[in-house]
C-alpha cells in the first residue's frame, strides 16, 4: 500500500516531467521564431513585470539603456570566467560585437520570450513543491529528497544561466550548456519518479539475460545527448547564417552548415539503428502490460516523429512548427530512454532453481 504523502509526490513528480518538457517546447519556439532577445532584460521585461504590447510604453532610450546594462553583467560573468581559468572565454565574451547591437521591440516575440519565462516560473515552484513533497521519504528514501533539493539549485543555476544567455545575445556555447542542463534537470526528474515507483514494486523477472541490453541502452543514451549537442550547434551555424545574409535564401541554410550537420544526419542513423535493436530486444524478453515494452512503444513513435521533423527541416527551409518540435521530441527521447534503462536496469534474470 503506497502512502497518500508518497502518491502525492509521485503524481506531482510526473506533472513535473510534462511540464519542464513543455518548457522545452516553449524554448524551441523562442529559439525558431527568433525571439530569444523578445525581453533585452532578466527578470523583467523592458522593466515590467507584465511586458508592453506597444512602442509607446517602452522605456525612454531603452535600446542604450539595455545595451548598456548587457555590457556590464558581461563583463562580471567575464571576470567570474577567468576567476575560472577560461581567459579565451572571457576575452570572446568582451569582443562579441553582436553584444553590442541593440533589439528593436517587437510585440510577437516579446510575448514569446515572456510565455517562456512565465514557464520557467511555473517550472521552479513545481520543483519547489517536489522538495517539500520529498519529505515524505525522509526516512525510506533519502536520495529522493537529497536529489529534489539538488534539482532545485539546478534550476535556480539554470534561470541564472538564462539571464547570461540573454545578455550575451545568444552566445552560442552558453545555450549549448542551457540545453544540457535541461537535459540534467529531466533526467533527475525521470530517476525520482522511477525509483519512487518500484519502492513498493517487486522486481520484475525475465527468462532472457538484459544485460548487453542494458549496455545497448546507455550506448543510445550517449548518442542521444551528443545528437543533441550537434544540433544545438547546427542551431548556432544557421543563426550565424541567417544573419550574414540578412535573413534571406532561407532554402539554402542547410546546406551551408557544412560538416556538422552531416555528422548530425549520420549520428541520427546511427541512433535509429541501435533503437531498433533495442526494441527488438525489449520485446523479445518483456510481455504484456510491461512498463518496459510500452516505453519501449514510445520511443518507437517518438524517433518516428523526430525522423520526419529532421526531413522537414533539411527539405523545407527549416519550417518554425517543425524546429520546435524537433527539440522537443529530442528532449522526449531522451527521457524515454533513461525511463527505459532504469526499468531494464532493475529486471533479473529468472534462474531455474530459485
Amino acid at each position: 500500500m503506497v502512502p497518500k504523502s508518497e502518491k502525492r509526490f509521485i503524481r506531482l513528480n510526473l506533472i513535473t516531467i510534462v511540464v519542464t518538457l513543455l518548457l522545452i517546447l516553449a524554448g524551441g519556439i523562442v529559439r525558431s521564431t527568433g525571439s530569444g532577445m523578445g525581453c533585452p532584460d532578466w527578470p523583467k521585461c523592458f522593466d515590467q513585470y507584465i511586458p508592453p504590447t506597444h512602442a509607446s510604453q517602452l522605456p525612454a532610450d531603452y535600446k542604450e539603456k539595455y545595451v548598456s546594462e548587457r555590457v556590464a553583467k558581461n563583463e562580471r560573468f567575464a571576470k567570474t570566467l577567468e576567476r575560472m581559468g577560461k581567459a579565451h572565454l572571457a576575452d570572446s565574451i568582451r569582443h562579441d560585437e553582436s553584444i553590442l547591437l541593440p533589439e528593436t521591440f517587437n510585440v510577437a516575440k516579446t510575448w514569446t520570450e515572456y510565455i517562456n519565462r512565465l514557464m520557467g516560473a511555473i517550472t521552479g515552484f513545481l520543483l519547489l513543491g517536489l522538495v517539500v513533497y520529498s519529505f515524505a521519504y525522509v526516512r525510506s528514501a533519502k536520495r529522493v529528497v537529497v536529489l529534489s533539493f539538488a534539482n532545485l539549485i539546478i534550476v535556480g543555476f539554470q534561470a541564472w544561466l538564462g539571464s547570461i544567455v540573454v545578455s550575451t545575445n545568444l552566445m552560442p556555447w552558453i545555450v549549448t550548456v542551457h540545453m544540457l542542463l535541461a537535459l540534467v534537470i529531466l533526467a533527475i526528474l525521470v530517476y525520482t519518479y522511477n525509483y519512487t515507483q518500484q519502492l513498493h514494486r517487486q522486481t520484475t523477472v525475465v527468462m532472457a539475460k538484459v544485460n548487453w541490453l542494458k549496455v545497448i541502452i546507455f550506448v543510445a543514451i550517449l548518442g542521444s545527448v551528443f545528437q543533441i549537442v550537434l544540433g544545438t550547434e547546427v542551431r548556432e551555424a544557421i543563426d550565424a547564417i541567417a544573419k550574414n545574409l540578412q535573413y534571406t535564401g532561407r532554402a539554402k541554410w542547410v546546406e551551408m552548415v557544412g560538416k556538422t550537420f552531416s555528422y548530425h544526419r549520420d549520428l541520427a542513423m546511427f541512433v535509429l539503428i541501435l533503437n531498433i535493436i533495442i526494441y527488438k530486444l525489449v520485446k523479445d524478453r518483456f510481455s504484456g502490460k510491461a512498463t518496459a515494452l510500452m516505453v519501449a512503444n514510445g520511443i518507437a513513435i517518438t524517433l518516428i516523429i523526430q525522423i520526419v521533423t529532421g526531413l522537414l527541416l533539411s527539405n523545407f527551409a527549416l519550417p518554425p512548427y517543425a524546429q520546435a518540435l524537433h527539440i522537443l521530441f529530442s528532449t522526449l527521447l531522451f527521457s524515454l530512454q533513461y525511463y527505459l534503462y532504469l526499468l531494464v536496469y532493475r529486471t533479473d534474470t529468472y534462474h531455474q532453481g530459485h
